[in-house]
């Protein structure tokens, strides 16, 4: 339990340490390890039981978040996020490495952590599901020492922010998905803390609520204090909207780190180019584009014509294709290019973690 605030202060979060002028480094995790045994291990040996190898989740994983900065890790399904989340949250120790929140270890200073940071993920098991959401939000403001007086205006502040008003006297076994996991983001944020966790917050909202969650979560990096935001999502539009800058985890590694962008222009090799023209049909301007661009596909789209090609980032292939219609009296409407997104970019990390594997396997068995 976090230590008490006092009777109608903000929380044990006014503690945390900050820097005085600029951003400084709100959240740092330094070559943390975590390796899960494999249980009862030595009753299988002694029984000569077959048994699977210890699970490596994590393998030297490195990274800063600043102050106020929306940081995202995206990744496949059992790449590491959770249990580097839950290691932020002092719910998992790392085997190896350490992780500092606002200058406090995870470890020694567990309780001073645990004060900084609000967690809300994407499958909330802990509430009591007889209570209503008001009794639900007082019960764990209490826990973190929070008066009477705090507790109620707080309470007031997130049911209106997350727009549970309507809920506050339904049970929470009554509430549908999106509300339940709305309620995770109302408790994360009971303490007012500096440094938010957030696991899949979107996750179950209808479009307009998950519009509406990702404006607070912008709110929340901007306000005053600055909040710092660890977010995990598999919805990587939202990501490249909210995060400046984004980690690639597989397979427990860090692959990738950087702003969605570079990101992006970095691992994509080729894209797709599309040209519309008027004043000529699909074969004068397949003819056109002939000697340039022999591999263009054209079909006419009403009295214009579609031109698409594949050509390699940062080639002047676009620029010859262009100068060819243009000379042959085509008259340039629209021009737009297909961009690598963040989806590319996981998916060749996994690609080159399953050679990298099969290599490893190999040199292992000879």
């Amino acid at each position: 339990m976090p230590p008490a605030a006092t009777q109608d202060g903000p929380g044990p979060a006014a503690d945390a340490p900050r820097a005085a002028a600029g951003p400084g480094v709100a959240l740092s995790v330094e070559s943390v390890s975590k390796t899960y045994p494999v249980p009862l291990a030595g009753f299988k040996r002694l029984f000569r039981m077959r048994s699977r190898p210890p699970v490596e989740a994590l393998r030297g994983v490195t990274l800063s978040i600043n102050e106020g900065e929306v940081f995202g890790l995206i990744g496949r399904n059992g790449a590491g996020k959770t249990t580097l989340t839950k290691i932020i949250a002092t719910l998992v120790q790392p085997t190896e490495g350490s992780v500092g929140v606002l200058g406090f270890d995870s470890v020694r200073d567990e309780e001073r952590v645990r004060a900084q940071v609000g967690l809300a993920t994407a499958e909330e098991r802990s509430f009591y599901w007889r209570l209503t959401v008001e009794q639900n939000l007082t019960f764990f403001a209490r826990l973190y020492g929070m008066g009477v007086a705090a507790t109620r205006r707080r309470i007031e502040e997130l049911l209106a922010l997350l727009e549970l008003g309507e809920q506050r006297r339904r049970r929470f076994g009554e509430l549908s998905t999106g509300n339940k996991q709305r309620m995770a983001v109302a408790r994360a944020l009971l303490n007012s803390p500096p440094v938010l966790l957030l696991d899949e917050p979107t996750r179950s909202l209808d479009p307009i609520a998950a519009a509406r969650m990702r404006e607070t979560v912008g709110r929340l990096a901007r306000g005053t204090p600055p909040v710092t935001i660890l977010l995990t999502s598999h919805n990587l539009a939202e990501v490249e909207e909210l995060c400046e800058r984004v980690a690639v985890i597989s397979r427990g590694r860090i692959r990738a780190l950087d702003a969605p962008a570079r990101l992006r222009s970095t691992r994509r090799q080729e894209e797709t180019a599309r040209v519309r023209v008027g004043s000529v049909t699909p074969e004068q301007a397949a003819r056109l584009l002939g000697p340039a661009v022999p591999r263009a596909e054209t079909s006419a789209r009403g009295e214009l014509v579609d031109v698409s090609f594949t050509r390699e980032v940062g080639d002047g292939l676009l620029d010859a294709a262009l100068r060819a219609l243009a000379a042959g009296g085509a008259r340039v409407v629209e021009c737009e290019s297909e961009r690598g997104s963040l989806l590319d970019v996981i998916e060749e990390f996994e690609r080159e973690e399953a050679e990298e594997g099969s290599g490893e396997k190999e040199a292992g068995g000879l």
